[in-house]
């Protein structure tokens, strides 16, 4: 049985499920795409070929390999995009949360069976239905799990409107002794001013850093607050262009070593400056699904 242990985003990562880009199916019609940047595109004509997110999945796999990080992988079920993993559960302290996402992509979450089966039950957690959550908008950090959210009333008509305040008290039941933090994040139709998830606009590192985007929060309060808790000394600020690229969307796979994408120039320097090993990969296709490597992750168990 897998002994899951999740209490922060940057311990020594021993166990992940990394989602496929194997038969990911045709480009999608823009009435399909569930967010804007997607939608971006395949209006463009851009939209990523399988191929190319295969090569750029399978360099994310050989740094897992080099870390001896137990991989695990999603059956592959046809034509259908699984590379985001993170969407469909996450993992805080000994328990999985099986998200409610978007009806049409319940289906990925039947192609991880083989590893809920290697979970108790009881450490297991099924929402109720009116509780929207997906993994992107929530980050265990210690004391704190960390949660992306929009509140408005317009929710409903935002496709990009993903974890709700019915989540936010839902963690706080499920959780007592953590303080949940939510953070009322911006939506839009306009891929460089939408902030999916939580993770697409912030994001902790080791040694008491942290990315962030100011513009990704609603409220300037809540910015601030995550200002304060990390000291405006420890954050790199990144514009609303590094964002629209995904650059908040790293993933550490221990304090010291962070995953990457190659061309984040400047972010990559700054994490070296700051003592980090950074591993470099190409992730430009799969970013334009408005997603990166922290979305195309599930972690397990974290030593």
């Amino acid at each position: 049985m897998l002994q899951l242990n999740i209490n922060d985003e940057i311990s020594s990562l021993k166990a992940v499920v990394l989602g496929t880009a194997k038969s990911c199916g045709p480009t999608p019609l823009p009435e399909e795409a569930y967010d804007p940047k997607s939608l971006e595109h395949i209006l463009a004509g851009t939209y990523p070929v399988e191929s190319d997110m295969i090569q750029e999945m399978e360099a994310f796999a050989t740094v897992f390999e080099k870390y001896d990080v137990d991989v695990f992988r999603p059956e592959v079920l046809e034509d259908c995009n699984q590379i985001f993993s993170r969407d469909i559960a996450f993992v805080i302290e000994n328990k999985l949360v099986i998200a409610n996402i978007l009806p049409d992509r319940e289906k990925e979450v039947d192609a991880i069976l083989h590893v809920l089966d290697r979970i108790a039950e009881e450490h297991i957690l099924r929402p109720p239905e009116k509780v929207h959550v997906e993994g992107g908008d929530v980050m265990p950090w210690n004391d704190y799990i960390f949660v992306g959210t929009y509140t408005a009333d317009d929710y409903p008509e935002h496709i990009t409107a993903r974890t709700n305040k019915e989540a936010v008290v839902y963690l706080q039941e499920q959780f007592p002794h953590k303080k949940v933090k939510s953070f009322e994040l911006r939506k839009s139709t306009n891929a460089r001013e939408n902030a999916l998830h939580l993770d697409c606009c912030f994001q902790p590192l080791g040694k008491g850093k942290a990315i962030i985007h100011k513009n990704g929060f609603l409220v300037e309060e809540e910015y601030q607050w995550l200002v304060t808790f990390f000291g405006k000394e420890n954050i790199f600020e990144i514009t609303a262009d590094e964002m629209y690229q995904m650059f908040s969307n790293v993933f550490s796979i221990s304090p010291e070593v962070i995953v990457s994408e190659q061309n984040f120039t400047r972010l990559n320097n700054w994490l070296k400056e700051q003592g980090f090993t950074v591993e470099t990969i190409p992730y430009a296709e799969i970013a334009k699904q408005e997603g990166l490597l922290r979305c195309s992750t599930l972690p397990l168990i974290r030593a």
